[in-house]
C-alpha cells in the first residue's frame, strides 16, 4: 500500500526545537516533491516546507525561513524538518505530503497521518 508515516511531534517550550519525520513505504521518493504543511483551529492548511528529491530544491514558508530547515535521506526513505526558535504560532497539526517532483508540492497525491505540534509560551 502506498502511504506516507509522520512523526516527532509534541509539546516543546517557545523557544526550543523539534524533529518530525517522514517515512515512506509503498514507493520511494525518487521523482517525487514531499513537503510539510500545518494547519492551526480555525486557520487553513498552509505549506511549511518543500523538497525536490530530484535535485534537492527547497522552497520555506516566509514565516519560517531561518528557523525550520527540511531535508532527506534517500536510503532511509524518508524526509525530516528540524524546526528551531519555536514559537507559539508555531501550534497546529503538520502533515507530510508528496505529489510530482516538477509541481514542487503544488499537485500532492499522498498523505500523512499528521503530527501535533503544541508550543507553549
Amino acid at each position: 500500500e502506498v502511504r506516507l508515516v509522520d512523526s516527532g511531534g509534541g509539546l516543546v517550550q517557545a523557544g526550543g526545537s523539534l524533529r518530525l519525520s517522514c517515512a515512506a513505504s509503498g514507493f520511494t521518493f525518487d521523482g517525487y516533491a514531499i513537503g510539510w504543511f500545518r494547519q492551526a483551529p480555525g486557520k487553513e492548511r498552509e505549506e511549511v516546507s518543500c523538497i525536490s528529491s530530484t535535485d534537492g530544491r527547497t522552497n520555506y514558508a516566509d514565516s519560517v525561513k531561518g528557523r525550520f530547515t527540511i531535508s532527506s535521506d534517500k536510503s532511509e526513505n524518508s524526509v525530516y524538518l528540524e524546526m528551531n526558535s519555536l514559537k507559539p504560532e508555531d501550534t497546529a497539526f503538520y502533515y507530510c505530503a508528496a505529489g510530482g517532483d516538477a509541481f514542487m508540492c503544488r499537485s500532492l497525491e499522498v498523505w500523512g497521518q499528521g503530527a501535533l505540534v503544541t508550543v507553549s509560551s
